[in-house]
């Protein structure tokens, strides 16, 4: 099956000016493209699907979710961290419950101090190498917006001057278009001129052979 030709865009947007010069011709642009089907709502077939993260992370995945839609941090449960005592006097079983919450706390608070102890040792070193990379990455990126942007303005340079040069040239065949035209309107108007004094010259001619039979 052959493929139908790529299509040819004629045009020299960094040259042309013919909209600024007429603006009918730019009322007739709106109307035509007022005249063309809306963009499609879908996607082209060739786009792939969104990426989903965290399939296997529900938590994760809920948690991405919830900042997509700019919801607010759940309040932190500080209930559990409380000692509340059994209401007097209290039977054993809320006494025993009371004391492994008790528990539970105690070695929460113990936990806790351990982390900050750690932190405390590796937390400055980890942090600065965390922000060390951090600063690498911000360093590339940049480094890579600049080079696009670069790239940017290079293509477009390139395709100003392209279309100026392109543009020179087509002034200079027109006006060469126009004196052809121009030379082949009065060679057409000295051969009418050349025809008419010709044939006046061959009526001259005939008057002359008719007197002269006379």
């Amino acid at each position: 099956m052959e493929h139908p030709p790529p299509e040819l865009l004629d045009s020299l947007p960094y040259y042309d000016n013919d909209l600024e010069l007429f603006p009918f011709l730019k009322e007739k642009v709106d109307r035509e493209l007022a005249r063309e089907p809306k963009p499609p709502t879908t996607l082209h077939p060739r786009v792939p699907p969104p990426y989903q993260l965290f399939t296997k992370n529900p938590l994760l995945q809920a948690e991405l979710e919830r900042v997509e839609s700019h919801q607010q941090f759940p309040a932190l449960d500080t209930i559990r961290y409380q000692l509340p005592a059994p209401s007097a006097p209290g039977t054993d079983e809320e006494w025993q419950a009371a004391l492994k919450n008790a528990h539970a706390q105690l070695e929460h608070q113990r936990l806790r101090q351990t982390n900050l102890t750690l932190l405390q040792t590796y937390g400055p070193n980890a942090w600065r190498i965390h922000n060390y990379l951090l600063e690498a990455t911000v360093k590339q990126t940049e480094q890579a917006l600049e080079e696009l942007k670069q790239m940017t303005v290079d293509v477009n340079r390139e395709r100003k001057n392209m279309q100026t040069r392109l543009g020179n040239q087509l002034n200079s065949l027109e006006t060469r278009w126009t004196e052809l035209i121009s030379n082949v309107l009065q060679i057409e108007l000295a051969n009418v001129a050349l025809d008419a004094e010709v044939n006046g010259l061959n009526a001259r001619e005939a008057e002359l052979a008719e007197l002269n039979r006379l």
